[in-house]
């Protein structure tokens, strides 16, 4: 996905939010989500199926939000931030693909997912509690 086509999705979500505040819709909520869907699985070099593929994309949205700003282990939130992360079947990592610098690897995707909702679940308790 280019610069311009983000930029469309993020305004037509921003567009839809403002109809879902005065109004509910079921194709607009419909919409939003598969938008969404689209602009957080970005990174995500997998495929994520059933109805939880919305919770997941989210999460490592998040996950990605919260190393940019606290960083991780070894690397830097500056790294992070230069490089970005990526999502793939076996490993985390801080670059566009799976040959790039290693962030965290993992047997398979489901276990590399349930790391990701934790370690966002833990963040969030160090932040609110």
């Amino acid at each position: 996905m280019n610069k311009k086509q983000k930029t469309k999705m993020q305004n037509r979500v921003k567009e839809i939010e403002v109809i879902l505040e005065k109004s509910s819709n079921h194709d607009l909520f419909m919409e939003r989500s598969e938008l969404l869907f689209k602009l957080n699985k970005e990174n995500i070099n997998f495929t994520l199926k059933g109805q939880n593929k919305y919770y997941y994309a989210n999460q490592c949205k998040e996950f990605e939000n919260n190393l940019k700003k606290h960083g991780y282990g070894h690397l830097k939130k500056e790294d992070i931030l230069k490089d970005g992360v990526c999502f793939n079947k076996y490993s985390i990592n801080n670059g566009y693909n799976q040959y790039c610098r290693d962030i965290k690897r993992f047997s398979n995707k489901e276990e590399l997912l349930g790391f990701v909702v934790g370690y966002n679940q833990s963040i969030y308790n160090k932040e609110n509690y």
